[in-house]
């Protein structure tokens, strides 16, 4: 699969990503899987930041029941891209 194309999930959580934030110039299928989520300087990132994250755990726990701790030293790593974050919200929903 190419890094470029996302999966039915992120799919589904870049529209959820998209909505929560309420992001007019950008459709949820141009949010590139891997493109860090957070990085200001990256062309392809969403240059997000730390009150669109805790918008995002909302969004999250809303929609797949799954609560993203701030105080979780891995969020950095969870948060880095749509692929990650998927990755991790999938794991914890099935689980």
């Amino acid at each position: 699969m190419s890094d470029l194309k996302q999966t039915t999930e992120e799919a589904r959580l870049a529209e959820i990503i998209v909505a929560a934030l309420d992001i007019d110039e950008m459709e949820a299928a141009d949010v590139v899987p891997t493109a860090a989520l957070f990085d200001p300087d990256n062309a392809e990132s969403l240059g997000l930041d730390s009150i669109d994250a805790l918008e995002i755990s909302l969004a999250i726990d809303k929609h797949f029941n799954v609560q993203l701790e701030a105080e979780n030293e891995a969020n950095k790593e969870i948060f880095f891209s749509l692929r990650s974050l998927t990755e991790f919200v999938m794991a914890q929903a099935d689980g």
